[in-house]
């Protein structure tokens, strides 16, 4: 007997209606794996400096929005003493006393008058204790001579994204 060869069925078919054999072990290597996660972990760690980074940006923007906000209510006030509507010390030179002054308001005309609703808090120190400087204190100094509140600043040490100081600002 003559052991005839049957012709494979998929020899025959054109390349496009071929079907593709499917082998047990398709899926992922080791290797492939080992590389998906090593992109992975270094896409992560290229990410949270870029985080950290956006943090410290928006505590600066509240930093300065705050700093304006209280500078806008000393100079408010300053302006109100300036046209009599507020009685002050004589060496005050029309500045308030505290910050406190400007949060509990004072009394022009028989209105209650309030200069800013609350004191912010310093995004940096994470506290209402900022730093004031005096009309009479030497402009280098650290110390608040009590006098008047001239300006504030935060008591933070740190230093900005643009290399400044923030207790300069």
């Amino acid at each position: 007997m003559i052991a005839r060869n049957k012709p494979d069925i998929l020899s025959f078919a054109a390349p496009s209606q071929r079907i593709a054999s499917t082998s047990p072990q398709a899926g992922l290597t080791l290797i492939e794996l080992i590389i998906t996660v090593a992109i992975v972990s270094l896409l992560a760690t290229a990410a949270i400096p870029i985080a950290r980074f956006q943090v410290k940006r928006i505590k600066e923007r509240e930093l300065r929005r705050d700093l304006w906000e209280m500078r806008d209510a000393i100079d408010h006030y300053k302006d109100a003493a300036e046209r009599g509507g507020i009685m002050t010390k004589a060496d005050s030179y029309n500045y308030p006393p505290d910050l406190e002054t400007l949060v509990n308001g004072v009394d022009i005309q028989g209105k209650k008058v309030k200069f800013l609703r609350r004191i912010p808090v310093d995004p940096m120190t994470g506290t209402t204790d900022w730093g004031l400087r005096s009309n009479q204190d030497d402009p280098g100094s650290d110390s608040f001579g009590g006098q008047n509140v001239f300006d504030v600043h935060t008591k933070s040490q740190g230093t900005a994204l643009d290399g400044t100081k923030y207790s300069t600002w």
